[in-house]
């Protein structure tokens, strides 16, 4: 006698959250995904140049935590942070002009968790928040995530106009304003220390918090350093200030950190409990061994100066490598410049020429909260020597002069 087996007929699977369909992946990733080949001259990532980690340094510090106090390195920590760590970070925010005691300061994993945590603690679904145009990729993604309605504020070269801020928030009543102040991702762009004083005046008299992220700034070639928007009048109780161990120590160790005031603080600790409970002890306890025994201004000067040359030889390929008409940013640090060709150029289309050419950039449209400007572009210029960036431009030069059909 034969059985038959009844039909079966299988439900479809739950649906992911609205968030994670509606949100997409990083554009940034995506083209190095695509340009990972060894003959491409890629400008399109933001990594600091791997040649100038200070590898022994830091091999030593492992060395010495894992020697020294193998079982506190390998345990679990406080959600808060290593205290050593934690003691180091604030000394060096209060020599550069920020008065921070350790209880100010949460460790993260990196500083984009740092950014993903303030947005939970900080945003409800609906909720107004202001940012740079063009902003942080990253920034965007966090922001959107968490269900905000991002609005951007108009910008010049000099960032952020405090005019049309004050405009916005008043109009908007918006949660929170985030902005990279100082050789800003994707500009390169610094906002002067009188447009500070002003965001501060205005976060002040119409109630808004500032997120205030600083990865760079420690990485200045020339000019003269702006104090954080956290030690103007008025913003020094709702301005959360974020910074990161990636652009001058190294990245893999994924070591950020924020410091908040008080109940914000709080809020993002638990918030990180429910995330990852701690940043990796050893990680923690070898930085901080690393501040110690190491003179990290003194690596960060050197890892200035080169690259500095990698701009300088940038900037003066540029008139060469682009459209008459083009025009870029001067960053006085950091890491990009930022360019804009004329009217009638996009620069998203041309990529594909231009990678075909063994060079690539970075489109500026994803960086744009609102209507994005087609015409510009972000290129990094710190992984590559003077000379692969000469010969990058000339790719890039020949690759446009294509595109426009003038060969």
């Amino acid at each position: 006698m034969t059985v038959t087996e009844p039909s079966r007929t299988a439900a479809p699977q739950p649906p992911l959250a609205a968030r994670a369909t509606a949100v997409g992946g990083s554009p940034v990733r995506d083209i190095l995904a695509v340009t990972a080949r060894p003959e491409v001259i890629n400008f399109a990532g933001g990594l600091p140049a791997p040649g100038l980690f200070d590898g022994d340094g830091i091999a030593a510090a492992f060395r010495a935590v894992l020697a020294e106090t193998p079982e506190r390195a390998l345990q679990y920590s406080t959600t808060e942070g290593e205290p050593a760590l934690r003691t180091a970070i604030a000394a060096r925010a209060t020599v550069r002009g920020l008065p921070t005691d350790p209880d100010d300061v949460l460790v993260t994993t990196g500083s984009q968790q740092a950014l993903s945590l303030l947005a939970t603690a900080l945003i409800e679904p609906g909720d107004t928040v202001l940012v740079e145009n063009p902003c942080y990729l990253a920034a965007l993604q966090a922001f959107a995530f968490a269900g905000a309605r991002v609005v951007p504020v108009p910008c010049d070269e000099s960032g952020i106009d405090p005019a049309a801020l004050d405009t916005l928030v008043a109009l908007h009543r918006p949660k929170l304003l985030y902005t990279v102040p100082t050789f800003q991702n994707p500009t390169g762009r610094t906002l002067p220390a009188d447009r500070r004083a002003a965001i501060a005046r205005v976060a002040e008299r119409l109630g808004l918090w500032i997120i205030e992220d600083d990865p760079y700034g420690e990485l200045r070639f020339e000019g003269e350093r702006a104090p954080w928007i956290a030690t103007y009048p008025g913003a020094e109780d709702r301005t959360v200030l974020l910074s990161s161990f990636s652009k001058v120590m190294a990245p893999g160790l994924r070591l950020g950190w924020l410091r908040a005031p008080g109940a914000l603080l709080r809020a993002c600790a638990v918030a990180k409990q429910a995330a990852d409970l701690h940043t990796p002890t050893v990680n923690q306890l070898a930085a901080a061994r690393y501040l110690a025994d190491r003179d990290l201004d003194a690596h960060v000067a050197r890892v200035a100066g080169v690259y500095r040359e990698r701009r300088d030889a940038m900037l003066a390929g540029l008139a060469d490598a682009l459209p008459e008409g083009s025009g870029w940013i001067r960053p006085e640090g950091g890491m990009f410049v930022w360019a804009k060709l004329p009217d009638g150029h996009d620069t998203t289309e041309l990529l594909r020429t231009v990678v075909a050419h063994h060079v690539a950039y970075v489109p500026g449209a994803p960086f744009f909260a609102g209507e994005p400007d087609r015409t510009t572009l972000r290129m990094c210029f710190v992984t590559q020597t003077p000379d692969e960036i000469a010969e990058g431009l000339r790719r890039l030069g020949r690759a446009l002069a294509v595109a426009s059909g003038e060969n």
